[in-house]
């Protein structure tokens, strides 16, 4: 993990907390962390919304104590420009891999950063 600057810490901690099971299922935790004006672009092509995450979240992969957790692996992160970091790095879950991407910000100084834009691509079994 890069940990080259306050802002980019701040951005894998919310990332990280992001593939908590116990923060994806709640709520109240995942809005903390996602930007209002969020979208993503999923593995699977589907474009979801900020509504869409909150509402699905809880039933996706990875949000359950018992099942498979994502494992995240090579984050790194630059800050494009102030307020703005930008995340990659691959996950595992369940045998499948993802390269993922994205971007949080902290709109004022102090209220925090939050996921504004996240992109998962599969990886291939035989991808490198």
């Amino acid at each position: 993990m890069s940990g080259e600057t306050d802002e980019v810490g701040q951005a894998i901690a919310g990332e990280l907390r992001l593939m908590d099971p116990c923060v994806r299922v709640s709520r109240s935790l995942v809005q903390e962390l996602l930007d209002p004006d969020f979208v993503e672009v999923g593995a699977s092509g589907r474009r979801w919304t900020y509504e869409d995450m909150l509402a699905a979240l809880p039933e996706m992969d990875g949000a359950s104590q018992d099942g498979p957790r994502y494992e995240p692996s090579g984050m790194t992160g630059v800050v494009l420009a102030p307020g703005v970091v930008h995340l990659t790095y691959e996950t595992t879950i369940g045998g499948h891999r993802a390269r993922r991407s994205s971007l949080w910000r902290e709109r004022s100084a102090g209220t925090g950063w939050r996921m504004y834009y996240h992109q998962a691509t599969p990886v291939p079994p035989a991808g490198s």
